[in-house]
């Protein structure tokens, strides 16, 4: 199975820049070992269960509370095809096979 999941999560107790504590939730994320993309908006990760998934977010927030952030907003969006491997990469080569080379 293959789940990508794209997700956000940022205090909203710590003022109007939260750089700082998202830096540390996507430290946690390229630790993990698996496949990521950091992008403006969220970050996308490619898992093989949702419940994998699912288990980042949590430490996502574990991270946040650790660095002393009462509340948390997220926003989570899944992805799930069985039988299937690499879709990050491959979504975006299906793209480019259609209309040609896409800004990454």
């Amino acid at each position: 199975m293959s789940v990508l999941m794209e997700f956000s999560i940022f205090p909203t107790d710590q003022g109007e820049s939260v750089g700082a504590q998202v830096s540390e939730v996507i430290r946690m994320v390229r630790e993990s070992g698996l496949d990521y993309r950091l992008t403006p908006m969220g970050t996308v990760v490619e898992t093989e269960t949702v419940a994998e998934a699912l288990a980042l977010v949590e430490r996502a927030a574990a991270v946040l509370d650790d660095l002393g952030c009462r509340r948390a907003y997220s926003a989570i969006k899944l992805d799930i095809r069985p039988h299937q491997g690499q879709r990050m990469a491959r979504k975006i080569e299906s793209v480019e096979e259609r209309i040609g080379e896409v800004k990454r």
